[in-house]
């Protein structure tokens, strides 16, 4: 999820906590978003946020990384906030037979919900795709 507009980018799911699901989340954030150099990934110091294949990919996106205190209940809380309502209104609302359906459901929810109406209190109360359309617009008038 990017700070600024609050847009979630990439969300791979996996059976497994390795890093993998880790790297390609962000991998398909980069895809996506295609952040210029010297952003900044900020998350906790679990073992597939600061693994080999995410320092590679962070490396060749031109990404630093930041992590958090050990221990420190503040590390990821801009990620942790807007999972809350992912969890309630996807993940726990209902149960899913299968992965693939489980998948299905979060991709419809974050890009439908999340993404387009869901609005935000940082990015002055709009949705991320909102507050980004206002923005290019903004961009596009004072050119």
């Amino acid at each position: 999820m990017g700070i600024w507009s609050g847009k979630t980018a990439g969300w791979p799911m996996s059976a497994s906590m390795a890093a993998e699901p880790a790297d390609d989340a962000l991998e398909t954030a980069i895809v996506g978003r295609r952040p210029p150099g010297g952003r900044i990934h900020h998350s906790d110091r679990g073992s597939r946020h600061v693994s080999l294949p995410i320092g590679k990919t962070m490396r060749e996106a031109g990404i630093g990384p930041s992590t958090g205190s050990i221990a420190s209940p503040w590390d990821n809380a801009a990620m942790e906030s807007p999972m809350g309502p992912v969890e309630a209104g996807c993940a726990h609302a209902r149960t899913l037979e299968t992965r693939d359906q489980a998948a299905l459901e979060m991709f419809d929810y974050i890009e439908c919900s999340c993404n387009r109406v869901r609005i935000h209190s940082a990015p002055g109360n709009l949705s991320p795709e909102g507050f980004e359309a206002r923005h290019a617009q903004e961009a596009a008038s004072a050119a």
